[in-house]
């Protein structure tokens, strides 16, 4: 595992830097941000992506399951959450109405979570219903088949860099995974990871079949978030290659999307 994992500080630091320098560009280039906006993280982890958000004036909500993140998150930013412009629930997004949330939502985001949730498009199905009229998604996610699309950095020992073994058939990836006497815990969410990871034909279909439509996107060769953990200087995919499917999966290292609902 790689040292920022495990400093979930420095993690929320890096996700306050990626999110200022990249994610809200990339949402500006086609929806204006203003004061008061209703914004909803579904995986919000300790809060790090909603930050810059919240800087801006916007009323952040972020719904996570697990309390020790949550815990962190109040820690920093208890300010906001003192002022009341930052909410965390904790709860799964598939047991929460939008009603107990406070109403609709202007963005909501899902960074790095999209891969990591069961029955992908029953979720986006749900998400209509707490977008505002004119409302955005925003998606940032790794597609599955790329180097490390199976999260095979949690892993403690020299598979963490180990590039492409997570496309192995599951009994054989299982296997390797205890060969290499990785903890029964891993290899549980690297399995899990294993059932619900998602390509970029996927994740189009899923758009397409909930009625949504695709108003920017971005491939890249090199994921925004690598210049802050890697210090590699984040890299557009080729516009060749990402012309081409299910090929581009295996060399895109992040995707960045953003729908609406068909009116």
């Amino acid at each position: 595992m790689f040292e920022f994992h495990a400093d979930r500080k420095k993690y929320f630091d890096i996700q306050v830097l990626n999110a200022e320098k990249y994610i809200i560009p990339f949402i500006e280039s086609c929806f204006t941000l203003f004061k008061g906006m209703r914004v909803l993280e579904i995986g919000c982890g300790e809060g790090g992506v909603l930050k810059p958000f919240l800087d801006r004036g916007a009323i952040c909500t972020g719904v996570e399951f697990d309390k020790t993140r949550t815990e962190n998150g109040a820690i920093w930013l208890g300010k906001e959450i003192e002022n009341r412009t930052l909410v965390f629930v904790e709860k799964d997004i598939y047991d929460t109405e939008v009603e107990s949330l406070g109403g609709r939502f202007d963005l909501i985001i899902l960074k790095d979570v999209i891969e990591h949730i069961h029955d992908q498009s029953k979720l986006l199905a749900r998400l209509k219903d707490f977008l505002t009229q004119g409302g955005i998604i925003f998606f940032g996610f790794p597609p599955w088949q790329m180097p490390f699309g199976g999260h095979q950095q949690l892993c403690k020992n020299a598979l963490s860099n180990i590039p492409y073994f997570h496309l192995l058939p599951k009994p054989f990836y299982k296997g390797l995974l205890k060969v290499f006497k990785e903890p029964d815990h891993v290899v549980t969410d690297l399995l899990e990871i294993k059932d619900t990871g998602i390509s970029i034909e996927r994740f189009k279909k899923i758009v397409k079949k909930n009625n949504y439509q695709v108003i920017s996107k971005i491939d890249y060769f090199i994921n925004p978030i690598y210049e802050y953990k890697f210090n590699l200087k984040p890299r557009k995919q080729n516009a060749l290659i990402s012309k081409i499917p299910y090929v581009r999966d295996f060399v895109t290292t992040c995707v960045y999307y953003i729908i609406k609902g068909n009116t």
